[in-house]
């Protein structure tokens, strides 16, 4: 079969599982990290440097090992790109640890270390792209100075290279994208979300002291998370598919119960990430809920978004639960336990995968995929064994859904901006206004408006640069 030929009918699998109907069989959609570099054979280290390879290695792990769909790459993580602005909380293999073990995140644990001082709400609620720039960043990196502060070569050299080294990481995305389709493959996911709550704790406050604030400073917090959520609806959707294809996703690691209260989750976390899922699906776009724990007390606050908006991944939520909660709604992924792949034998692994399977798969509306990222650790056999089950026992007997993908798609969705958002002076998209810029030109003698789109399209990837920066 021809790559091309390969590609649309993997991509019909998918997209017919992740609308909740019923393919041909189960698909497969893998996220495989460090595992795809071991499978390879590379070092973690290896693909920490040299990001070409982080792209190649999860193409040549999905063709190997039959995938339906995969993500594009396998770290996500480039210290090139992440080291040249001079990210201070990433620390990786082979530099500041072990060849061979993955990326680790620290963050802020005191008020000393925090990116946002606790005095700062307001000044992040006023202007959060000022905030960002003129605040966050030079705390956030080793070389950029604040406003005030000395203007040093490496304050200088810091914006020059991480911006060169940004555009050379996401045109190689944008070109392992494009091969992986050349190659059959579907990529697994394209822009990512993330929950305002979650910003404050893993990229401002840090989540100790951001469990203070919701004791003492609740209100602070709630306007805090109003002002974040129009510019990360901007990033995911001026991001995603434009084929309206491929989902998003949104890594959902920390604000569930216990790490937050089902208070918190009721009267902050969740009004002010539903709204952004809701807006993104009336532009056309499903989203992963890549739930990382468990999120079963949580199930029937996502029972609320509207059917197939979202494809509910799997990973210590009680599965059979999301099953019968949302699996009249909405595609489920997962639930293979990642430990599973590691400890266990192959025999094992099919034994679970069948039953796992027969209870949650019969009627399709589900991807097969283990719980949560694979690391190098998993047994090749193991994942293979998965895979296996798919191929050889998820073929459903009963006629598929014979549903073409503009069909799929063609559904009744709500018309985009019925979800209201606070307005800003410099609005998402936006670092310099075109009302400002345009005082550094003297006269318009053809067409003002031309030059008006030419700056504010430069302008939106300086933006971008910014908030990527930020909720990566």
């Amino acid at each position: 079969m021809a790559n091309e030929e390969l590609y649309q009918e993997r991509l019909k699998r998918y997209l017919t599982a992740c609308y909740n109907e019923q393919p041909d069989r189960i698909p497969i959609r893998i996220f495989s990290e460090e595992l795809s570099s071991k499978h390879s054979g590379y070092s973690n280290f290896d693909a920490a440097l040299k990001h070409e390879i982080q792209f190649e290695v999860n193409r040549k792990f999905a063709l190997d090992l039959g995938c339906d769909a995969i993500q594009t790459n396998s770290i996500v993580n480039w210290v090139g790109m992440m080291k040249s602005i001079g990210w201070k909380l990433a620390k990786f293999p082979g530099i500041e640890l072990p060849l061979n073990s993955c990326t680790q995140w620290t963050e802020p644990v005191n008020e000393e270390e925090a990116f946002m001082k606790e005095d700062e709400y307001n000044t992040l609620v006023d202007d959060p792209t000022a905030f960002m720039l003129n605040r966050w960043l030079p705390r956030f990196t080793s070389h950029i100075n604040s406003a005030g502060e000395p203007v040093t070569f490496e304050h200088n050299m810091s914006f020059i290279n991480g911006l060169i080294a940004y555009n050379q990481f996401f045109n190689e995305w944008g070109n392992a994208y494009k091969r992986l389709i050349d190659s059959g493959i579907v990529p697994a996911v394209g822009s990512v979300l993330k929950a305002p709550l979650d910003i404050m704790g893993d990229k401002l406050r840090g989540y100790m002291n951001l469990v203070t604030d919701l004791l003492i400073r609740r209100d602070k917090v709630i306007e805090a998370c109003h002002a974040l959520m129009p510019h990360l609806l901007y990033n995911v959707l001026s991001g995603a598919d434009p084929e309206k294809n491929i989902p998003s996703i949104i890594w959902m690691h920390r604000s569930h119960v216990p790490f937050i209260s089902m208070e918190d989750f009721n009267e902050i976390y969740w009004p002010t990430l539903k709204p952004i899922i809701e807006e993104l699906w009336a532009n056309g776009h499903q989203i992963v809920l890549y739930a990382e724990g468990d999120w079963t007390p949580h199930l029937e606050a996502f029972a609320e978004l509207p059917d197939k908006s979202v494809i509910f991944h799997a990973d210590k939520t009680d599965i059979i639960r999301a099953h019968e909660i949302l699996g009249s709604k909405f595609c489920i992924s997962g639930g293979i336990p990642v430990g599973m792949l590691s400890n266990n034998s192959a025999s094992e692994v099919r034994t679970y995968c069948k039953k796992l399977l027969d209870t949650v798969a019969m009627d399709g509306g589900y991807i097969l995929d283990a719980s949560t990222l694979i690391m190098d650790d998993a047994k090749i056999e193991n994942v293979k064994a998965m895979i296996d089950i798919a191929l050889n026992y998820g073929g459903y007997t009963r006629s598929p859904s014979v549903i073409e993908i503009n069909e799929l798609k063609n559904i009744s969705r709500p018309e985009p901006g019925q979800y209201l958002f606070r307005k800003f002076s410099r609005p998402p998209g936006t670092c310099i206004p075109w009302s400002e810029k345009r005082n550094d030109f003297d006269r318009f003698i053809v067409d003002e408006k031309r030059v008006k789109e030419m700056w504010e399209k430069i302008d939106s990837q300086g933006y971008s640069f910014c908030w990527t920066n930020l909720t990566w």
